[in-house]
């Protein structure tokens, strides 16, 4: 009997550490309640305003809470120092890139849904089921309007290393996820000897060091920089809404290459359950509601990304810029070639 009763203490003891440290972190009154309370746990670089709708419309129809963990950086770090005691559920982030991180760091557990299945098409989702795509974003190419106008249906990802666009492009780093995902893109199409020759054509015809994020492109084209600017999709819809950066929305046109080609990159954001969830039956629940037709709609509305269920309307102003062919290479495929674009863009000294 006391053998039975030190057993039965110890295995309390883990159980306790691992629900006090979830107390600790989301601020929960006590472990009693976390024990009483149906929730999940999610750890988010997506901004509060993105997804704080779509918690509250999941908590009441299904009663479940969720407890929401905020970062900038650092939750693949934070995952592995917590280890087996970590409180996290379900991670959500963007870039391809750092999806595919989770899942080679084993911070990540594969989700067997058929709702996911078949609300995430095939190439936006992990072969073993590790990640998942919520949302996409094409990675554009914007062009003045007054000096370029629409570019046209032919023009490619290739056609900026061109002599024509020398001194006529403006980026932000080709280190930031979005561009490196780009260059990725292009060595999976084209293999790194060509990728890299499009990278020095590209470099050659910059109009400025490359600085900045995605709007500043835009301003760029709007101050006369630049007169073309690359860019992700939904940045024309948050500058279209903003009073002070309507205006350099307006200058320029948002153009989609690859359509005679490969189609126009996209990105994505994503989820993945948590390698140790605490609440795993709560956390599959929510990465279902998070790829069905209400979350879907709601990410589409708020940020002016495209929904990656298919069949979901896109926001009024998103469908206004036109449909488009998307490349159809897996972005599993994609990230395989992440370190290869890294060393690429170092090689051809892309930011100096």
């Amino acid at each position: 009997m006391i053998i039975v009763i030190i057993a039965f203490c110890i295995k309390g003891f883990n159980s306790m550490k691992k629900l006090l440290a979830s107390a600790i972190l989301f601020g929960l009154a006590a472990p009693q309640a976390a024990i009483a309370a149906e929730e999940v746990n999610v750890y988010s670089y997506r901004q509060p305003f993105l997804v704080e709708p779509m918690f509250n419309e999941f908590t009441q129809e299904t009663g479940i809470k969720v407890n929401v963990k905020f970062a900038k950086k650092g939750l693949s770090e934070k995952l592995k120092q917590e280890g087996e005691y970590s409180p996290a559920d379900v991670v959500l982030t963007t870039d391809i890139s750092r999806l595919v991180e989770l899942a080679d760091m084993k911070l990540v557990q594969p989700v067997d849904s058929k709702v996911i299945e078949s609300n995430v098409p095939a190439q936006y989702r992990d072969s073993e089921d590790e990640w998942f795509a919520l949302t996409l974003r094409s990675r554009n190419v914007y062009s003045s309007r007054d000096r370029v106008g629409h570019l046209p249906a032919e023009f490619d990802y290739t056609d900026l290393a061109k002599p024509e666009w020398k001194g006529k492009i403006c980026t932000r780093s080709g280190k930031h996820p979005y561009n490196v995902s780009l260059v990725s893109s292009m060595i999976a199409h084209y293999g790194e000897a060509e990728a890299k020759t499009w990278l020095e054509g590209v470099k050659a015809n910059l109009a400025r060091k490359p600085q900045g994020n995605d709007r500043d492109q835009v301003k760029a084209v709007k101050e006369g920089l630049c007169d073309l600017a690359i860019g992700n999709s939904y940045y024309l819809g948050k500058m279209m809404n903003d009073e002070k950066q309507k205006a350099w929305a307006e200058a320029v046109y948002i153009d989609f290459p690859g359509q005679k080609g490969n189609g126009t990159h996209v990105n994505v954001s994503g989820m993945a359950m948590a390698k140790y969830a605490p609440n795993k039956d709560n956390a599959q629940k929510l990465m279902e509601y998070l790829t069905g037709d209400k979350a879907q709609q709601m990410y589409a509305e708020i940020n002016y990304e495209y929904p990656v269920k298919e069949g979901v309307k896109r926001s009024e102003l998103v469908a206004s810029w036109g449909d488009f062919k998307a490349d159809d290479l897996p972005l599993e495929k994609v990230a395989e070639y992440h370190s290869a674009a890294i060393k690429l863009l170092d090689e051809v000294k892309f930011d100096l």
